[in-house]
């Protein structure tokens, strides 16, 4: 497995790092040191992520401004699916944007995660790898996170403790993530109007088998990986919570929501519209409008007139 060392090498040092950082607090061989030391690879990596996060949320929005342009290539390419599919993607080439931009940040997170996991089973099996000494991995591999080892998987061990820990923490995974991608689509999606919306389609395929598939593979992740996966599960929930508060997609229940906290702080009614359930802003009645401050024009003398 020569092509994973530096990604094992990668994952390791940023472990011992922080592992480093935090024995003088809580102890060489304490599970809280090793917790910590996972968590704060799991910050480091969503850090780096960051770009790629304002990246994917730029491909989103874009897909939502071509909402209307695919519906037109879907009703005239409805007998040609070869030709709409050949048409879309030029669409989505010409505005530079894509339909799978919102997979990037788990893709991306895909050789960490398997770096990690490959640490994690090789101190499970007594096996170094990475820059892991022996004496680290003899460490990591008595520490103990509410009671199991950070090393030990659900189908691997007989303890009870592991099971517990390990089944409490894939039902977390997987409701955190089933809660953040409900939460994208109730109030980061734009309202359908009724016609095919690719990116709904999507959001709804992601909702139900990004849960599932935590659900079936976590009984085989160590309990070190559980909480990785666990950290970056409740950093994306509250990133993209923050994303959908602050910034909404424009056409979505929370942009409306945020227009209308807008509006009401400017002193000015929101409604919504009852046929296209749009927010309409209503000036305030009642209000006197202000004259504009212009200069008078003075009268022209009449020479006639003396008095003028």
């Amino acid at each position: 497995m020569g092509i994973f060392n530096p990604l094992y090498n990668a994952v390791s040092w940023v472990i011992m790092f922080f592992h480093g950082l935090l024995s003088p607090l809580f102890g060489t061989d304490s599970g809280v040191t090793w917790g910590f030391a996972i968590i704060g690879l799991v910050i480091l990596i969503r850090i780096l992520l960051i770009p790629l996060f304002v990246k994917q949320i730029k491909s989103q929005r874009a897909l939502t401004v071509l909402q209307p342009e695919l519906k037109e290539l879907q009703k005239k390419y409805k007998d040609d699916r070869q030709k709409q599919s050949e048409e879309m993607m030029k669409l989505y080439q010409k505005h530079g944007t894509n339909p799978l931009a919102s997979c990037f940040p788990i893709l991306a997170q895909a050789p960490i995660f398997f770096a990690l996991f490959g640490v994690l089973n090789g101190i499970g099996q007594g096996i170094p790898r990475g820059v892991l000494t022996a004496a680290d991995v003899s460490s990591a591999g008595a520490a103990t996170i509410f009671g199991a080892p950070i090393s030990q998987t659900f189908l691997g061990s007989t303890e009870s403790m592991v099971k517990v820990v390990a089944m409490i923490m894939i039902i977390l995974m997987s409701a955190s993530t089933f809660t953040t991608q409900r939460q994208l689509m109730v109030k980061g999606m734009p309202k359908n109007t009724g016609a095919p919306n690719m990116m709904l389609q999507q959001q709804k395929i992601m909702l139900y088998l990004f849960p599932v598939i935590f659900a079936i593979s976590g009984v085989n992740f160590p309990i070190g990986v559980l909480l990785y996966w666990l950290t970056t599960n409740l950093w994306t929930m509250g990133q993209q919570f923050y994303v959908i508060k602050r910034n909404p997609t424009p056409g979505s229940p929370a942009y409306e929501e945020l227009e209308a906290k807008r509006a009401l702080k400017n002193g000015v009614k929101a409604t919504e519209d009852e046929a296209s359930g749009d927010v309409v802003i209503e000036e305030p009645k009642g209000q006197r409008q202000q004259p504009k401050n212009e200069k008078k024009k003075k009268k022209p003398k009449n020479p006639k007139n003396p008095k003028n």
